[in-house]
């Protein structure tokens, strides 16, 4: 009970002692002789093993090429080790893009690695603590760019745990490995909701959501039918034309093309706040989808009608630090 009680604390006490510093680290991050841990692996220990039984072998029998052949293959042994330490010793580590998800998705943390010896650095590992593995190979006195798979499970800002990078290069009888937590974050958007209501419609800003952003002067697109939209702006001949018994709207833009407000006050009740923000996520999506002009009212903040990837950026953002 008391090491169950005390194993997260050494453990962290561990690490924070392995990264040789705080988390997060100031970039870029070095991978220096001090923070490089070596060890035999599986087939190391096997190798020693083997090792040590013909070494009895030639001492029992007073072989002299099995003196030989020992002493040859535990010089290589130690070659071994010497190779895997310097394959990964000195790496530069730096953080690179991020690009923002949805939570549930995949989030990806590029790191760049940066090689500064005039020799290649191959059969690399590298992960973040809850991701899979990757492999890489960094070029001779040159970098790339290493993404990491991180699964983001809620919406917020999602930090960049710690990275385990290793190698077992060249034989695979010697793991030397490093750890490293470079500041890096990715912004994890709401999931948008699967049966969200549809978007918004009404007479005006004088009932809080409208602006259906549909005029009169040039077709702009289609886009799924509501109820409340008007028979003549149903595109009949879109309809004809496809398999399914779905009705289409016609979009215009011009002149006299409203905005269309999604507004907090606006959704449906009983839905708790992570809902309303999946929902809402989910407006957004659509809107940008069907290249409206909307803005976006939050209890504490409100977002001007807009279009384009930054808008829809702003929103989503907003969304997502919601409560924050």
């Amino acid at each position: 009970m008391q090491l169950a009680q005390f194993g997260p604390g050494l453990k962290r006490r561990f690490y924070q002692w392995a990264l040789r510093g705080r988390a997060p680290e100031a970039s870029p991050v070095v991978l220096t002789q001090r923070r490089v841990y070596v060890l035999p692996s599986r087939a190391g220990l096997g190798y020693a093993a083997s090792l040590g039984v013909m070494l009895i072998g030639s001492m029992n029998y007073s072989l002299s090429l099995g003196h030989v052949l020992t002493f040859l293959l535990g010089g290589l042994g130690i070659s071994a080790i010497l190779n895997t330490f310097r394959n990964l010793a000195f790496i530069s580590i730096t953080p690179g893009r991020c690009s923002a998800v949805f939570a549930g998705e995949v989030a990806h943390f590029g790191l760049v690695i940066q090689n500064n010896r005039k020799a290649e650095r191959p059969a690399l590992r590298m992960c973040a603590d809850g991701g899979d593995w990757i492999v890489l190979e960094v070029p001779p006195a040159d970098r790339i760019e290493a993404l990491l798979p991180l699964r983001a499970l809620k919406r917020g800002w999602l930090e960049l745990p710690r990275v385990t990078i290793e190698t077992r290069y060249p034989l695979g009888l010697i793991r030397a490995w490093a750890y490293a937590q470079p500041k890096q974050q990715c912004l994890v958007y709401p999931r948008p909701a699967l049966n969200a209501p549809p978007l918004p419609t009404g007479d005006g800003d004088q009932k809080g959501n409208v602006q259906l952003g549909r005029g009169s002067d040039d077709f702009a697109g289609l886009r799924d039918h509501h109820p409340s939209d008007s028979p003549r702006h149903v595109a009949w001949k879109a309809v004809a034309r496809q398999h399914s018994d779905e009705l289409l709207t016609k979009l215009f833009s011009g002149e006299n093309t409203q905005s269309l407000w999604l507004d907090w006050e606006q959704l449906p009740t009983g839905l708790d706040n992570e809902m309303k923000l999946s929902v809402m996520a989910r407006w957004v999506c659509e809107a940008d989808a069907a290249r409206l002009t909307w803005g976006l009212r939050l209890p504490a903040e409100v977002i001007m009608p807009g279009t384009g990837e930054s808008h829809r950026h702003a929103c989503l953002q907003a969304l997502a630090l919601f409560g924050r």
